[in-house]
């Protein structure tokens, strides 16, 4: 019973996110990017962002990075996501600005997890641990018209240790790379009354 209840749960909340996402029917279509492939070049790796609603994407990646931590720095692959509401697009559009390739500023709930197995080069003195940040980011994306990507962000939260003690601190994030997919163009853009 408890198995056909969570199953239910789970359907009940992917549903409308699955809907939202085939369908741009209504008087707000999405103005994001519906599917964002991303290759990142300064630090390696490669994220998607999904467009879920008007002006908010979910983003997920895999990739190098860098985390400095009270008990020393962990090097390696980490696990990336972040919910994202992009807060000046309808801005941009009245100002006869670029949004394609979600080109805007957005506030984001972040999460990056450096799992103990990918992770290359470290000084902390613990072994077998891994560290999760949990936090909130302000960020600015732009995406060039050959699709150059530039995404930059800074926040604060919580690293969770486990294997080694927690705490909080800052994070910044600095991403050069190239979007891989097609971008909407200009033309179907919209200005609200």
């Amino acid at each position: 019973m408890k198995k056909i209840s969570t199953l239910l749960l789970l359907l009940s909340i992917i549903s409308p996110l699955c809907s939202q996402l085939i369908s741009e029917k209504g008087s707000k279509p999405k103005i994001v990017e519906n599917l964002q492939l991303r290759f990142n070049l300064l630090s390696p790796g490669i994220d998607f962002e999904i467009g879920i609603f008007k002006n908010q994407t979910a983003v997920g990646g895999l990739g190098l990075g860098l985390a400095y931590y009270e008990e020393g720095y962990a090097f390696g692959l980490a696990l990336n996501t972040e919910y994202r509401y992009y807060h000046n697009l309808k801005r941009r559009i009245r100002n006869n600005k670029y949004i394609a390739g979600n080109s805007g500023n957005y506030f984001a709930a972040a999460r990056s997890i450096y799992f103990d197995p990918l992770i290359f080069a470290s000084d902390i003195p613990f072994d077998d641990f891994n560290i999760g940040y949990y936090g909130v980011l302000y960020g600015v994306q732009r995406t060039l018209k050959k699709g150059i990507n530039f995404d930059i962000s800074t926040g604060v939260g919580y690293y969770r240790g486990d294997g080694v003690p927690s705490g909080f601190g800052p994070i910044v994030n600095l991403k050069i790379g190239w979007v891989a997919t097609k971008r909407k163009s200009k033309a179907i853009y919209f200005k609200e009354d």
